[in-house]
């Protein structure tokens, strides 16, 4: 089996892990090297789907677009809304219905469901 898992760099890996947390992602671990050192984490949702957010600078590049297929892109737009967050609204596409949001260190999602 072969797994990419792709490295997005936060300020704050606590802060950024909850964000993710509105869409189905759950802090799985955390590692620090010393006491005081930037922070690196893991999340993923049940299905199997993983991010690490990186507090480390160099880890990887500020404003890193993402693309998510999610089961319900209308009820993903309605729980990061409902939580204050700035989304575009859905638009559908030929290859699905999608909207784009930033998470709170800038970095770039595109959220979609399959056209059916």
């Amino acid at each position: 089996m072969t797994e990419v898992i792709p490295i997005l760099r936060v300020n704050d890996a606590h802060a950024a892990a909850a964000f993710y947390a509105l869409l189905g992602f759950e802090l799985e671990w955390e590692h620090r090297f010393e006491p005081g050192f930037p922070l690196f984490v893991s999340v993923a949702t049940s299905d199997g789907a993983r991010i690490f957010l990186s507090e480390h600078t160099g880890d990887a590049r500020p404003d890193t677009l993402l693309y998510v297929w999610v089961d319900d892109v209308d009820a993903a737009h309605r729980t990061l809304r409902d939580a204050a967050v700035e989304v575009a609204p859905p638009e559908d596409e030929p290859w699905g219905r999608e909207f784009g949001v930033r998470d709170p260190d800038g970095n770039r999602l595109r959220i979609a469901t399959h056209a059916e």
